[in-house]
């Protein structure tokens, strides 16, 4: 992977949530380690696809990017420039450039507004603090030339939010991240909240955007043949860590982390005689809570495989065991 065409880059983002009690005097008891400590960096041009059980992290990391979090520790390097030490100007122009989709198409939407009003915002704001010099007249018609990409007809531009159905919500979404032609999308379950039939409609949607923008996607989503589909790359997450990055392909044909191989073994394959011979991994045991700090691997608890005397007390870092395969599991090097 070039340096030179490296978009995004997380280094040891780390996302503590405080728990306090006290009514009158707070006093903070602990911490939800939401996202605790994960490096990884996206190229210009793909599309990294984010998996992982619920509440391992995964919007998390999307908001921190995006800074709608302020990360408790760590660097979100784009283009160069650390998003979490930017001022409010550095990060106002930033912002131009990486715009987030969000899950539930409903309530990301302003009820109040209409669909052009709502897609046109980013430009009004941009425009009315001098960034950008658009007239009303070059919003609306900036707004209308959206509409019709992501398959919308322009006629609707003065209706509400609940007058469209769900997937024609989640194309008003896409057309106001991409009023300001961003060069980085994150888009937090974009399809989750949709019916089948209409999430291969976004999906289409959105790989035809991506080629004719040239756009790069953070793609977080639950569904792993989805992932599999849209993604050149991914990385596996559990517990607010990364365990495992690789290509789709790779990754799909060949995963390598114990919960990876959990993971996978739960896709249904379309194959009756296959299904039939296919063994299951059972994961026993709950996820552990998120608020005690970690001693050992944060996997150690429900693997498998589990080495006492490595796993227990030592953290695996994410390493390369083979060429862009990245594995945090001592199955594979000493601690």
């Amino acid at each position: 992977m070039s340096t030179n065409n490296i978009l995004l880059e997380v280094k040891n983002l780390k996302m503590h949530f405080p728990i306090e009690e006290g009514l009158l005097f707070k006093r903070q008891v602990g911490a939800i380690r939401a996202v605790d400590g994960i490096n990884f960096s996206i190229c210009r041009g793909e599309t990294m696809g984010l998996v992982g059980e619920s509440g391992c992290g995964k919007s998390t990391t999307a908001r921190c990017i995006a800074q709608l979090h302020k990360p408790t520790g760590g660097e979100v390097n784009f283009e160069g420039k650390d998003l979490c030490r930017a001022r409010k100007q550095e990060m106002l122009k930033a912002r131009m450039d990486l715009q987030m989709v969000f899950q539930d198409p409903y309530a990301s939407l302003n009820p109040r507004m209409t669909a052009g009003a709502i897609i046109g915002e980013p430009l009004l704001i941009y425009s009315k603090r001098g960034i950008l010099n658009y007239t009303k007249k070059d919003i609306q018609k900036r707004v209308e030339e959206l509409m019709e990409k992501v398959g919308l007809s322009r006629y609707f531009v003065n209706r509400y939010p609940h007058e469209f159905s769900g997937g024609q919500r989640q194309r008003i979404g896409v057309a106001r991240a991409l009023a300001l032609n961003p060069k980085l999308i994150l888009a937090d379950e974009p399809i989750s909240a949709l019916d089948v039939s209409i999430q291969s409609q976004i999906l289409n949607l959105l790989n035809d955007l991506q080629e004719e923008f040239n756009l790069t996607y953070l793609f977080i989503a639950h569904d792993l043949a989805v992932i599999e589909h849209i993604s050149n790359r991914v990385a596996v997450m559990y517990l607010g860590v990364i365990v495992e990055i690789a290509d789709s392909k790779v990754l799909y044909k060949r995963p390598m982390h114990p919960y990876t191989k959990a993971l996978l073994s739960a896709v249904p394959i379309p194959d009756p005689a296959v299904e039939r011979q296919r063994k299951r991994i059972i994961l026993e045991g709950d996820v552990p809570s998120p608020d005690r700090e970690r001693t050992g691997c944060y996997f150690y608890d429900r693997c498998p495989n589990a080495m006492p005397d490595k796993c227990k007390n030592n953290i695996p870092q994410l390493r390369e065991v083979e060429e862009h395969h990245q594995v945090a599991c001592f199955l594979y090097f000493d601690p």
